[in-house]
């Protein structure tokens, strides 16, 4: 299907674009009431999740109101522990939660590595619907979490202020973290080549946890993964977003990737300086910029356009939206990349 907005797709290739392409991480959530409407028809955000008309319903909606770029397939990073034999809650104020986790060696005979397909099949079958349903208006992203940060659930067993077990089990079993690592990596790689067979135009890494380990630790147990993946993705243009890893840009600029995401912490110079010119950078506006006025809000993106010029680039925000953001600032954003020149 031919698409009849293909900037994101150009602008992560490096080719020539009209203007910069933007979309927004979370997009597909809490800050638009359209969604809060669908959810609460639902048990909670599972049901909606593993719901393919629903999860496509509101995948839709950022397109529809915001007028975004592209949509990303409304999923969780932590249905790969689920395909892999360790399911999880989603709860109320708390957020994922897994009763079981994974400890040492013994717990690897309960996991499998999922096939992406048959495991993750109301994924899959949203992105169907999805594509349909868009009909080419705009590219539709893919997404998985990298293995170090779904590492970190599956050992933690929720998200964590330090994630002290996941990180100590670094050091004390070092073996088996990269036996988990490779399986997860294996799944990772099953689910996100399902994801592009029904017609993700781009996918998405993102490591979460990234900022939490040494560099060190970062380059042996989280960025090999990420290469693996990258490596087994070549048919459609990939982005690695890696939360707080400022100290391996020089290492990810090495990566068989097409873009590398930005959080707000990242310096624009320095950041294209140490990736060098061969990649797009996504991002970075922080999110708490859209808590101000439309003034403040259309300022402080122009700051950012005038800082990303001339280069490769996909607008978006430093990390996910924040789901107490007003709709209409988030509009005031797009716009203002879109009229930018």
């Amino acid at each position: 299907m031919l698409l009849k907005n293909d900037l994101l797709i150009r602008a992560a290739k490096g080719e020539k674009v009209e203007r910069t392409p933007v979309w927004l991480m979370r997009q597909a959530g809490r800050i638009l009431p359209e969604y809060r409407a669908v959810r609460e028809s639902v048990s909670g955000f599972i049901e909606l999740a593993q719901t393919p008309e629903l999860a496509a319903e509101v995948t839709i909606q950022p397109v529809d109101i915001l007028d975004v770029d592209a949509a990303i397939i409304f999923s969780d990073i932590l249905v790969i522990p689920e395909a892999m034999g360790l399911p999880y809650e989603m709860q109320e104020k708390r957020g994922p939660w897994f009763p079981e986790t994974v400890k040492d060696v013994s717990d690897l005979k309960k996991l499998r590595i999922a096939d992406g397909v048959d495991d993750l099949s109301y994924v899959i079958e949203a992105i169907k619907i999805t594509k349909k349903a868009l009909n080419g208006r705009v590219p539709l992203i893919g997404f998985a979490g990298a293995p170090w940060t779904i590492f970190a659930y599956m050992v933690e067993g929720s998200g964590s202020k330090t994630f002290s077990k996941s990180r100590a089990m670094l050091y004390t079993q070092p073996e088996f973290s990269h036996q988990l690592l490779q399986m997860i990596t294996d799944s990772t790689i099953n689910y996100l080549k399902a994801q592009v067979a029904a017609g993700a135009n781009l996918i998405q890494i993102f490591d979460s946890w990234a900022g939490i380990l040494p560099p060190n630790h970062y380059l042996e147990f989280s960025l090999p993964y990420i290469s693996q993946i990258c490596d087994a993705i070549q048919n459609v243009p990939t982005t690695v977003f890696a939360k707080g890893a400022f100290f391996a840009r020089k290492e990810m600029a090495g990566l068989n990737c097409d873009t590398i995401g930005l959080d707000w912490n990242m310096g624009i110079a320095e950041s294209r300086d140490i990736i060098g010119p061969n990649k797009t950078l996504q991002g970075n506006l922080d999110p708490a910029a859209l808590y101000g006025s439309a003034k403040e809000v259309e300022a402080a993106t122009r700051l950012m356009m005038d800082q990303f010029k001339g280069t490769r680039h996909i607008a978006n925000l430093g990390h996910g939206v924040y789901p107490d953001i007003d709709p209409e600032m988030v509009k005031v954003f797009i716009e203002t990349v879109k009229n930018y020149s």
